[in-house]
């Protein structure tokens, strides 16, 4: 714009020179007349001469001079017009709204085969939309694909002013119209060359078999190699077939390799080998599962590798028979429709015990907590890690923020009682103001850090131990020191109460705590008919054996009729979705602990006949908690895990937020229909 202005001025400068020099003439003119008179009156007549000649030159000039640079700046202005339209380069422009205004031959030529009415870059560019383009202060870059193209869209946003000027910005809103020019650039061959090498790059995999052991046990001596050939068979086979390369390393554990690009096909067909591998059958009485992992996008192989080593160990930790693909930060899961087996050997809760000793004894206190809104199973738990504590001497207390309904009348017994210290329990403030270099932290019937009583303990304590039943999900407390997390348990009370018999020699368990431990499996269990296997029954009948009274544990549990109607109420208005699944709301005003009868409405739901799952909602504290229950057809931990929750095959919730109840209902119903058409039920 300066530049135009600066060529207007000299442009008249020009034009006005001969005026100029008429003022000189003159002054000329009248000093010669000063000198000779005669001589100023003949240089009269040729000045006046000159001026009126320079006027007429002005004037006339001027309008053949303006007339050229019209002239010029009109051809000028074709042959840009020309050059833009000729322009290779992909050049449009739109208004604000995103609808196409003009557009040179070369982005004609892509959107030829587009209706007027279509001509709007967010219905051409799917990667375009009419919020990006308000939010966009100066410029834009987006990637869309179009047809059988990718391009770069540079979308850059320029205001044209009255006068003709362009600017690409302007304090002058009201006199100025605002557009976009639009640059495509084509990037199809450059994301091609980019596919082919992802396509190339090495994914590492592990293999473990799951009940190995197990499995040769049931089958016959001189059969047994028999199975592993035909299992090896199996998996070289599965993994030729997508021209990859496996090593057996241990007589369970494989290590493969395969190229990035058949990952897809094994995500779409869901790992088919593991159910493959179940078809083994010689004779053993028990099907083989396995579990995969398997890391890809790593920087290096190691990378890579790494990756594939914590996406087995999260298959494992998760009960087998499973696909866990680690994608950098992101995991995803596969698989995990069967029960996990129940070990039928103690050595892990004999060698964790014995690791958790050697751990607290160099400690001077244990902090012991679970998760939020604790239930009885948490609160037994750590009852049982208080008294292991005791036991070696240590101080210890319980982190316990919020004590529900379920809890109150077991913790109760603690409280009122002189064998117990009157700080036995302290909030997770008090807990934080306590905890130094010298403590521990036993985290218990929870392994998912944003559920637990209180997350900062985390940052707070280096050495922290984990002992949890619920399978693990992405969500990990990653800096434990000693984790015992095992799927196949009943309860935290369970792994508790076996690690109680090895950590040290002669514990005394008083019945106030053998009650809390055996209230946890009993109400985890749902009385024994849930997730409860032999080494459950064993485990209860150490705490009977140490004090534990049914009656007694039966009395503190019953429900108050405010609760009993609570969950009457949610049974009687479920609603069967599919003919299998059953949803409900329970009603959480004037119960004390709605989240816990919730639960219970989910369990008394299971006893419908033909009912495969059930899933109670309960609004409290401005969430939505879901508790889901399942017998043994539907891995409900699977669909909670899609509502950002977890837990176990058979028990699991979520914690919703944002949403009404309907809209949690409406978001459940849309999982399930979805896992039904993905064969995941």
């Amino acid at each position: 714009m300066k530049e135009d202005k600066k060529v207007k001025n000299l442009l008249q400068k020009y034009l006005q020179w001969p005026l100029v020099l008429s003022v000189l003439v003159l002054c000329a003119n009248g000093a010669v007349f000063l000198v000779s008179r005669n001589a100023g009156v003949v240089m009269a007549l040729f000045t006046v001469l000159y001026v009126a000649c320079a006027g007429v030159l002005f004037w006339h000039g001027k309008k053949r001079i303006m007339a050229g640079i019209v002239s010029f700046a009109a051809d000028y202005s074709w042959s840009q017009k020309q050059l833009l339209l000729s322009m290779e380069l992909p050049y449009g422009i739109a208004d604000t709204d995103g609808r196409i205004l003009w557009t040179n031959r070369a982005f004609a030529a892509v959107i030829k085969d587009e209706k007027n009415a279509k001509k709007n870059l967010t219905l051409l560019f799917e990667g375009i939309t009419s919020e990006a383009l308000k939010k966009m202060e100066h410029s834009g870059e987006f990637h869309s694909p179009y047809g059988e193209a990718r391009y770069r869209i540079v979308v850059k946003r320029v205001i044209i002013r009255p006068d003709g000027d362009i600017l690409e910005r302007t304090d002058d809103k009201d006199t100025a119209q605002e557009l976009f020019a639009v640059y495509l650039y084509d990037e199809t061959e450059i994301h091609a060359y980019i596919q082919a090498i992802t396509d190339q790059k090495m994914v590492a995999g592990l293999i473990y078999l799951d009940n190995y052991d197990e499995a040769l046990e049931s089958v016959e001596e001189v059969r047994r190699s028999l199975l592993v050939a035909l299992i090896d068979r199996k998996i070289s086979k599965y993994i030729s077939g997508i021209n990859g390369i496996v090593k057996k390393m241990e007589k369970d554990k494989y290590f493969f390799a395969i190229k990035q690009k058949y990952m897809p096909r094994l995500e779409a067909e869901r790992f088919s080998l593991l159910e493959d591998v179940k078809t083994v059958n010689i004779g053993n009485e028990m099907a083989v599962t396995l579990s995969i992992g398997i890391g890809i996008n790593g920087e290096t192989y190691i990378q890579n590798y790494e990756y594939a080593r914590q996406a087995i160990d999260m298959a494992l930790g998760r009960g087998g028979d499973q696909a866990v693909v680690k994608n950098g930060e992101k995991i995803q899961y596969y698989g995990g429709k069967s029960q996990q087996l129940e070990k039928t050997t103690r050595v892990k809760a004999r060698v964790k015990a014995h690791a958790l000793r050697e751990l607290l004894e160099t400690k001077d206190r244990l902090l012991i907590m679970g998760h939020k809104i604790g239930d009885i199973d948490s609160f037994g738990s750590a009852i049982g890690m208080y008294r292991i504590a005791t036991a070696l001497n240590k101080k210890a207390n319980i982190v316990i923020n919020e004590v529900t309904s379920s809890v109150r009348p077991m913790m109760d017994r603690f409280v009122n009682s002189s064998d117990y210290p009157e700080d036995l329990f302290l909030t997770g403030e008090e807990a934080a103001e306590i905890a130094d270099a010298n403590t521990a932290l036993v985290v218990v019937d929870v392994n998912r850090p944003s559920y637990t009583e209180e997350p900062q303990l985390l940052k707070l304590v280096k050495t922290i131990v984990v002992i949890d039943h619920h399978r693990q999900s992405s969500e990990i407390i990653s800096n434990a020191t000693l984790s015992y997390v095992e799927p196949y348990a009943s309860s935290a009370c369970e792994l508790v109460a076996e690690i109680l018999q090895y950590v040290a020699d002669g514990i005394r368990i008083k019945s106030a705590e053998a009650d809390a431990m055996y209230a946890g499996i009993v109400i985890d269990t749902n009385n024994f008919k849930n997730q409860a296997g032999v080494r459950t029954f064993e485990a209860a009948a150490f705490l009977r054996r140490n004090g534990a009274d049914v009656t007694r544990v039966r009395k503190l549990f019953r429900d108050k009729m405010v609760d009993y109607k609570a969950r009457a109420e949610a049974v009687r208005q479920a609603e069967v979705f599919e003919g299998d699944f059953a949803i409900s709301v329970c009603p959480a005003e004037g119960v004390e602990s709605p989240t816990v009868v919730g639960a219970q409405a989910a369990n008394e739901l299971l006893n419908i006949v033909g009912i495969k799952a059930s899933v109670v909602l309960t609004p409290y504290e401005g969430k939505i908690y879901v508790s889901a229950r399942s017998i043994d057809e539907v891995n409900v931990q699977v669909m909670m895990e899609k509502l950002g929750g977890g837990g176990h095959r058979t028990i699991a919730g979520a914690q919703l937020s944002d949403m009404t109840v309907e809209e949690a209902k409406e978001k459940i119903k849309g999982i399930i229909r979805a896992m039904k058409e993905k064969g995941e039920i």
